[in-house]
């Protein structure tokens, strides 16, 4: 089993991408999604009911994109999100807030396989609006899903580590800001610019 993990700008690739995982036969329960979502997409900050609605807008099948839901992820803010990560997530902002471990999207990402480093720059990406799509996968499925979660419309995980790293960032800090909707939608637009 491997974990493959792919950040997208735009909500509507990711949720592109978490189809032609589906289609690849790779089961919803070893997807995930975790992202900013966007207007045009419901009003998901109405819930999960609004979550419900966006796997509609994608087609109406079933799938992981029909259980989005809401949460709040430390240091990022409100999400809309699905999926065995969104669990992992639920899990332990529960088990923060009764005392327990805190990891949050890093710890999730890394216990799972994901490199430190680049589990600081997805957490970063989802800050700044982006969506990460996650998927554990089977060693005979590995690169059908690779060539999903880097395709062109995925980030280059590399290439914008470098652009945070030159703007002075070193890694990800849950004390900064939650970034408003104005400036996810600057981002987006500078990043769009920077590929």
């Amino acid at each position: 089993m491997q974990t493959i993990t792919g950040l997208f700008d735009n909500h509507a690739d990711a949720r592109r991408a978490v189809n032609a995982l589906e289609s690849e036969g790779i089961p919803s329960s070893d997807i995930s999604i975790v992202g900013r979502g966007e207007e045009n997409d419901s009003n998901a900050s109405e819930g999960a009911a609004a979550g419900a609605g966006l796997g509609a807008v994608v087609g109406g099948a079933g799938g992981l994109l029909a259980g989005l839901g809401m949460m709040a992820i430390p240091g990022i803010g409100p999400v809309v999100a699905a999926g065995w990560l969104a669990s992992t997530l639920a899990g332990a902002a529960a088990g923060a807030a009764a005392g327990g471990v805190a990891g949050g999207l890093i710890g999730a990402l890394t216990d799972d396989g994901v490199s430190e480093e680049d589990a600081h720059v997805y957490a970063e990406g989802v800050r700044r609006g982006g969506t990460l799509v996650t998927a554990r996968v089977e060693d005979n499925l590995a690169p059908a899903a690779r060539v999903i979660l880097s395709s062109d419309a995925a980030v280059d995980i590399a290439r914008r580590r470098e652009i945070y790293a030159g703007e002075g960032w070193t890694r990800f800090d849950e004390s900064n800001p939650d970034y408003t909707d104005a400036e996810i939608a600057a981002e987006r637009l500078r990043l769009r610019n920077l590929r």
